[in-house]
């Protein structure tokens, strides 16, 4: 694959001064508070993919756009992330809810597209995006889902639709298994009995491993 020229070319690299680490995995399974954690505890810039402005606009998207304008918006929000992680790292560690594996995931899941096909429209633009160190895949069961789910409080169509829909959490969860196996950052998680301390426990320490 050739490198991507300018301007397409991702800005100048400083240095990362920490770690990029990714969570991943299925709406309600504890992504979100576990970032927050793992923030605090390595001094972390904390975010969410999508960041603003497109954050603001993924419920119009979902309702009104065809899959493939559809996809194009969620892959121009993942290299706007990139750049936005990309200057992070250079004053500290990062941690991401949700990066380019939910993406693609999520993207084939939700409109039964083939996950080879989502990862071949990608493909192009891999290189633009910031590697994760460690790349974190959370694993729930059902009934961990919904109880964590009937206690979360910012519920989102996306959401509802994970057992509202027939196989989607069954396609997500086929898609992230799946994209994880490809993965040279990854280490899934299950999540079930275990607390947010405990999870950030197994982060941390698998960090320090791959850094030994």
């Amino acid at each position: 694959m050739s490198a991507l020229r300018t301007p397409y070319a991702p800005g100048a690299d400083e240095g990362r001064r920490g770690p990029f680490v990714v969570l991943e995995g299925v709406s309600g399974v504890g992504k979100s508070t576990l970032a927050r954690l793992l923030a605090k505890r390595l001094g972390a810039t904390a975010l969410h993919t999508l960041t603003d402005p497109h954050t603001g606009w993924s419920d119009t998207v979902n309702r009104e756009l065809r899959p493939l304008p559809q996809f194009a918006f969620y892959l121009s929000g993942l290299l706007h992330v990139s750049d936005v992680v990309r200057q992070a790292l250079s004053t500290g560690p990062v941690v991401a809810d949700r990066y380019a594996s939910s993406v693609m995931a999520c993207h084939a899941a939700v409109n039964r597209v083939g996950l080879d096909q989502v990862r071949g429209l990608m493909a192009p633009l891999l290189p633009y995006l910031v590697a994760p160190d460690a790349t974190s895949y959370l694993i729930g069961s059902d009934r961990a889902l919904k109880e964590r789910m009937g206690n979360k409080k910012d519920v989102k169509q996306d959401d509802l639709d994970l057992f509202d829909v027939a196989d989607r959490l069954e396609r997500l969860r086929e898609n992230f298994l799946s994209v994880a196996e490809s993965d040279p950052s990854a280490v899934t998680i299950r999540t079930d009995d275990r607390s947010p301390e405990d999870l950030a426990d197994i982060v941390v320490e698998h960090l320090e491993s791959r850094r030994a």
